[in-house]
């Protein structure tokens, strides 16, 4: 049976579609059969309890600048799709929020993925502390009084924006550095929310590992290697892929979160796991899903997929 699929994301003209996870799921959705819509999440409308939007019929083809074609755009109430992917990037800010609201009205008789409610009280930095035996020291706070004891406590430790994404933002900070004050000063002024403060971990030099799970099950891996001389190992930061088997640490990780996952409707999750330690959990648009495959590892969009029409079927 062929499905209607509404994906909420970043304009398709703006993405890389050698990294996007949403346009692989796209290309693996088409090659199903099932009629593919495009639209961003300031095009959502509600009236009552029925959201609207204007969609856009669109065809991918894995064509670097030559990777989509739309067509005409049509108001549609959204209770007439089976599945949206709700796959726009982060900052996960009061937009988001209100986006994760207006969807919530129409699941799951349309299956959004993942749960928007579920989405909206999962931040990523936050959820994971639920997991805290399975993190590195962990302080989430503004408060300066507390990030000099923990400083005090740990040593080098890393700070990053509760909200941040993509790596942006994320400062190491040894026991003696000279910076902290500024940096603390600079924090203070651009974030309103609290930040997450960590003992840093030396062996992020060998990587960090994004680990996905689709529906509570691991489903593939890829180690994030950071490039010479930066911190961070996100692949929009210069990362280098690498092929990666799961130590015994990250399946007892996986075994751990996975009924939750999947209590929580949230379908495809990426963790990300530094020397055995949990840090984080991206629910909100996870990314992997090509850079497993391209380092030959399986294709995660197929594996969703197969969730996702049993769910709608079932």
């Amino acid at each position: 049976m062929a499905l209607k699929v509404a994906v909420q994301m970043d304009h398709i003209s703006s993405i890389n579609i050698a990294g996007d996870s949403a346009f692989a799921l796209m290309l693996e959705a088409q090659a199903r059969g099932h009629e593919l819509y495009h639209y961003t999440p300031d095009r959502l409308a509600m009236i009552g309890e029925d959201v609207f939007c204007a969609l856009e019929p669109v065809e991918v083809r894995d064509e670097k600048g030559n990777h989509f074609t739309l067509g005409e755009k049509k108001r549609t109430n959204m209770r007439d799709m089976n599945v949206v992917l709700m796959r726009q990037d982060p900052p996960f800010d009061l937009s988001y929020i209100a986006a994760t609201h207006l969807l919530e009205k129409i699941h799951p008789h349309t299956l959004v993925v993942n749960d928007p409610r579920e989405v909206r009280n999962a931040p990523e930095k936050l959820f994971v502390t639920e997991f805290a035996d399975l993190m590195p020291p962990t302080l989430i706070t503004r408060d300066k009084d507390e990030i000099d004891l923990f400083r005090k406590q740990y040593g080098d430790i890393v700070m990053k924006p509760l909200f941040g994404h993509g790596g942006a933002a994320v400062f190491r900070i040894t026991q003696d550095d000279l910076n902290y004050g500024s940096l603390y000063d600079f924090f203070a002024a651009t974030f309103r929310e609290p930040w997450v403060i960590q003992e840093f971990l030396p062996n992020v030099k060998h990587g960090d590992k994004r680990i996905l799970l689709v529906d509570g099950e691991y489903a593939g891996a890829v180690n994030r290697v950071p490039a010479e001389g930066d911190l961070r190992s996100n692949m929009v930061r210069g990362g280098s892929p690498k092929e990666s088997e799961l130590t015994d640490k990250e399946r007892e990780i996986c075994a751990r979160l996975g009924p939750s996952l999947k209590e929580k409707g949230l379908i495809l999750v990426g963790i990300d796991v530094i020397d055995g330690r949990l840090t984080e959990i991206n629910v909100t648009a996870p990314t992997g899903i090509r850079a497993v495959k391209r380092i030959g590892g399986p294709d995660i969009a197929v594996r969703v997929w197969d969730v996702l029409e049993a769910k709608v079927k079932g």
